[in-house]
C-alpha cells in the first residue's frame, strides 16, 4: 500500500482519531440500534473522551500522512478496547495490520493472551476478530444502558511469546 505506515499516536491526533471512531461507529453500530435517538451526540462525546484518555496507548495507521485508523490498549493489561478504521477503507487489511502490530507490542511485553470485546450484534466485527485468530470466550447477554445496549462478545487470542535464548553470535 503506497504511503502506508503505523506510528505511535500523538496528542495532536486526538480530533482526527475521535472522528475516525465516530464515523466507524456510525456505519457499524448505529444501523443496528433499536432506539437511536440521542445516540449520535452521546457517542460522539463518549468517543472524544475515550481518545482524550487513551491516545498515549494508541497506534495510528496512516496513508499518505493522513490518519485512517487507530488501535489502543489498556495500560498494564493485555486488553484492546478500541480498533477503528474509516468506513470507506474497511476491508483492505488496515484493521488487521493495526491489530497485528498491537499484538506484537503486547507480546514483547510478555502477554500470552489478549482480550477484547465487541457487540454481539455487530456480526462483521465478530467475524473480523475470528479471522484474526480470536476465539469467543463468553457472551454477556444483558445489554447496557445508553447508546450501545447490546449483548457483548468477549474474545481472546493466545499468543506465543518467545522465551528462549537469543544467540549473540
Amino acid at each position: 500500500m503506497p504511503g502506508f505506515r503505523i506510528r505511535k499516536a500523538e496528542i495532536t491526533d486526538a480530533p482526527r482519531l475521535a472522528d475516525i471512531a465516530y464515523r466507524a461507529w456510525e456505519s457499524g453500530i448505529l444501523p443496528i440500534l433499536t432506539d437511536p435517538k440521542d445516540a449520535r451526540d452521546t457517542e460522539r462525546r463518549r468517543l472524544g473522551r475515550a481518545v482524550g484518555e487513551g491516545w498515549r496507548h494508541s497506534i495510528v495507521a496512516e496513508i499518505d500522512d493522513v490518519a485512517v485508523g487507530w488501535c489502543s490498549r489498556r495500560p498494564g493489561r493485555a486488553y484492546i478496547p478500541y480498533l477503528f478504521v474509516m468506513p470507506e477503507i474497511q476491508g483492505h487489511g488496515i484493521g488487521a495490520m493495526l491489530l497485528e502490530r498491537m499484538e506484537m507490542m503486547l507480546e514483547l511485553e510478555g502477554a500470552s493472551r489478549i482480550h477484547l470485546e465487541t457487540p454481539a450484534d455487530h456480526v462483521r466485527a465478530v467475524r473480523f476478530y475470528e479471522r484474526q485468530g480470536y476465539h469467543i470466550l463468553a457472551l454477556r447477554t444483558e445489554g447496557g444502558r445508553g447508546p450501545d445496549p447490546f449483548a457483548s462478545v468477549h474474545l481472546e487470542k493466545r499468543l506465543r511469546p518467545y522465551d528462549g535464548i537469543i544467540d549473540e553470535q
